[in-house]
């Protein structure tokens, strides 16, 4: 078996650059857990440098095709791929509730639902490394302000440090995407538990920005908000002006005059 046809409807984009496959891998710290998670590793361009670091590899690939390749070449691999979806399948019937890392070259079609799930685990993920569609790497790094600032923004750096690491040309895929890719860490911060109701939070910051045009007191209606707190000069703003803590502020303000 020499080689596997990307699908398209996987989103799958195989990565053919050696030198920036290592460079990926050399984005995690490997402290405070000894277990990364691999998410569609493909034909192993990035898995192979992985093998190498100090922690064992786990991969989680939905494409069949892509499982025989990988059980085929990489020894080290046998008994630590899981042939499932990511987005589906609880991944603590391999980790248990212990600590791992998240990598990849990941489909851009469920990029932003990886994050979100990513979110869910995040008690368990102190860090989360990979590459993504350019576009989607810097929103989820960008800062208040910016126009492409908004629900990825404020939830991931609620609970982690974002960094946009560099960027990567179409040119080194096969088939090539039409779009750049970015690469990215999130480093989870130190406290990351909230000061806030944090099913709030995350209820506040979607719902503020599905009318990101318009000021929070408009956007934020739902709430049925006293007259008295939406006196509040907060709620002159839109959702993009406001940082990760005044978001967490805002949190606790509607928590605060809940009926």
């Amino acid at each position: 078996m020499d080689n596997v046809k990307a699908k398209k409807h996987l989103g799958q984009h195989f990565l053919t650059d050696e030198n920036i496959a290592k460079d990926i891998a050399d984005t995690l710290g490997f402290e405070g857990y000894d277990k990364v998670l691999e998410i569609g590793p493909g034909m192993g361009v990035l898995t192979k440098y992985l093998l190498e670091k100090p922690a064992t590899t786990y991969v989680i690939e939905i494409d069949t095709e892509s499982v025989d390749y990988l059980n085929a070449h990489y020894p080290k691999l046998h008994g630590k791929i899981i042939s499932k979806d990511f987005l589906k399948y609880d991944i603590n019937e391999v980790f248990k509730g212990e600590p791992f890392a998240i990598t990849g070259n990941f489909p851009y079609n469920i990029s932003s639902q990886i994050v979100f799930r990513c979110l869910d685990l995040r008690e368990q993920v102190p860090e989360f490394t990979g590459m993504f569609q350019k576009e989607v790497a810097e929103r989820i790094c960008s800062k208040k302000g910016n126009k492409v600032y908004g629900i990825l923004s404020v939830l991931v750096q609620a609970f982690y440090d974002a960094e946009y690491l560099f960027t990567v040309n179409e040119n080194v895929f096969n088939p090539p995407p039409k779009v750049k890719s970015g690469v990215l860490r999130l480093l989870r911060k130190p406290n990351f538990h909230l000061p806030c109701n944090e099913k709030l939070f995350f209820t506040v910051v979607k719902t503020g920005f599905q009318q990101r045009r318009k000021t929070l007191r408009n956007s934020l209606k739902s709430f049925n908000l006293s007259d008295n707190l939406k006196e509040d000069t907060i709620f002159d703003l839109r959702p993009e002006q406001l940082s990760v803590e005044q978001f967490i502020e805002l949190t606790q303000k509607i928590e605060a005059h809940a009926v």
